[in-house]
């Protein structure tokens, strides 16, 4: 039986696959679109292995807030392409992911793995989608704070690519205050690495002040000048790091802690999508060459 490229289509609408393994499995049936249905449902799991040494580097990242403001979540769920992450399927995806998240409690990936989804856990359920975009999807990572006061979130909404996390307590704080201060760690540039200078760790310190020594314009000066400019320096340096010490984005007129006030930053988390993964350079001619000649 033969078929054309309005079955391939339609094979596709009714399962959710790629359109080279609609293709594919209409091919290996003779065209009869019911038995491609089967052949896919039961190829699923296959094809979607077959992709698992794909670079997933895109996708999105989710934030999800418990309804006592006390106690949030933020997920990082990963695709091949911007394409992908901006169907609506896949935001719904994602969506389900920091719910089961949050209902669990989820602090590490590998718990959040195995949690129940509808079901399956969340990692069949990924296994699921990738068969039905065609594209490797990866449950990637998670970050939960608790509070005794608030805690806020933000997700940049353009590419939901950055987002973050706050945690404040104190007679001072509010929800308004930890979601401003999440705004301001997904916006600032650079980004905070430590909530107060005292969180610094003594290596990192150390290891400034030998960069800063080392540099030429100090050669020929006296030892104390040098501790004394390097400390400045160091200084300096390190405070642009630290959250507290930084510029308020909404009122770059006061830092951090003077809009805290009395409240207490306890923790804060910040994700950027896709960070630390090899992302693959790729030639998008070749690919689609490739893809003609039957070799992806």
């Amino acid at each position: 039986m033969s078929f054309t490229a309005k079955d391939v289509a339609t094979l596709r609408e009714m399962t959710g696959a790629g359109m080279m393994d609609c293709k594919k499995a209409l091919q290996e049936v003779n065209g009869n679109i019911d038995e491609a249905v089967s052949y896919l449902r039961k190829k699923g799991i296959a094809s979607a292995a077959k992709k698992a040494g794909n670079v997933a580097a895109e996708g999105a990242l989710v934030a999800k807030v418990a309804d006592d403001k006390k106690i949030a979540v933020i997920v990082e769920v990963n695709s091949q392409t911007d394409f992908v992450a901006k169907n609506d399927n896949f935001k719904a995806f994602i969506a389900e992911v920091a719910a089961v998240a949050l209902a669990n409690r989820t602090k590490d990936i590998a718990s959040l793995q195995a949690a129940n989804l509808g079901g399956k856990s969340v990692a069949d359920a990924a296994i699921e989608q990738t068969a039905k975009t065609g594209e490797k999807i990866d449950v990637r990572r998670v970050a939960l704070l608790e509070s005794a006061g608030f805690v806020g979130c933000y997700v940049h909404p353009v590419g939901s690519k950055v987002g973050a996390l706050v945690a404040v307590t104190g007679a001072d704080a509010s929800l308004e205050k930890a979601n401003d201060i999440a705004m301001h760690i997904a916006a600032a540039n650079p980004a905070p690495e430590f909530a107060s200078m005292a969180d610094i760790p003594a290596d990192v310190v150390a290891k400034e002040k030998e960069i800063e020594a080392s540099k030429d314009d100090l050669k020929g000066k006296p030892a104390e000048i040098i501790e004394k400019i390097v400390g400045g320096r160091v200084a300096k340096l390190l405070a642009a790091r630290v959250l507290t010490e930084q510029p308020f984005v909404k009122d770059p007129g006061q830092t951090i802690a003077q809009y805290l006030g009395s409240a207490k930053l306890e923790s804060f988390v910040r994700l950027n999508l896709g960070e630390g993964i090899e992302r693959k350079e790729s030639n998008f001619a070749e690919e689609v060459a490739a893809m003609a000649a039957g070799k992806v």
